[in-house]
């Protein structure tokens, strides 16, 4: 399974960047999260435990995130849960109307033929989607108010 989704957020890109790469921030700045909590956590590497909602449905996840300035990239690698295996990267590209945000999803299922179905339908369509849809576009409300500068 392989998602994408992406947005343009009229901010400059290190601010953009920040935000994204700071996990305690985001139950305060995107209302589909519930609470985020670090196991381990240092300055560009982290594992986590997160929770948000799919609608009214709870889901949490645990992941290792990785901070890349040099690459501009946050990235997430998906430990437990029903995502487990899920590699998530972040992107920001300067482009004319501002930076454009890219979160990449990529889960290669456990089961083969039924596991396709599931990771492409349930997973990413209905859980994935919806969710990274909300992050970018909270994201962009926050970063493009007086609030995110």
């Amino acid at each position: 399974m392989h998602k994408e989704n992406s947005i343009v957020i009229n901010a400059p890109r290190a601010r953009i960047f920040e935000a994204a790469s700071d996990l305690s921030q985001w139950p305060r700045i995107l209302p589909h999260y519930r609470w985020i909590r670090y196991i381990e956590k240092s300055p560009n590497k982290n594992l986590i435990v997160m929770a948000a909602r799919r609608g009214w449905i709870p889901i949490q996840w645990t992941s290792e995130q990785i901070i890349d300035p040099e690459r501009t990239e946050v990235r997430f690698h998906h430990l437990k849960a029903f995502t487990r295996g899920m590699d998530v990267v972040w992107t920001f590209t300067e482009i004319s109307d501002g930076v454009e945000v890219k979160i990449s999803h990529d889960l290669k299922p456990r089961i083969p033929l039924i596991g396709r179905f599931v990771a492409e339908s349930i997973v990413g369509d209905f859980f994935i989607h919806y969710i990274a849809i909300r992050t970018l576009y909270h994201m962009k409300v926050y970063l493009e108010s007086n609030h995110g500068t």
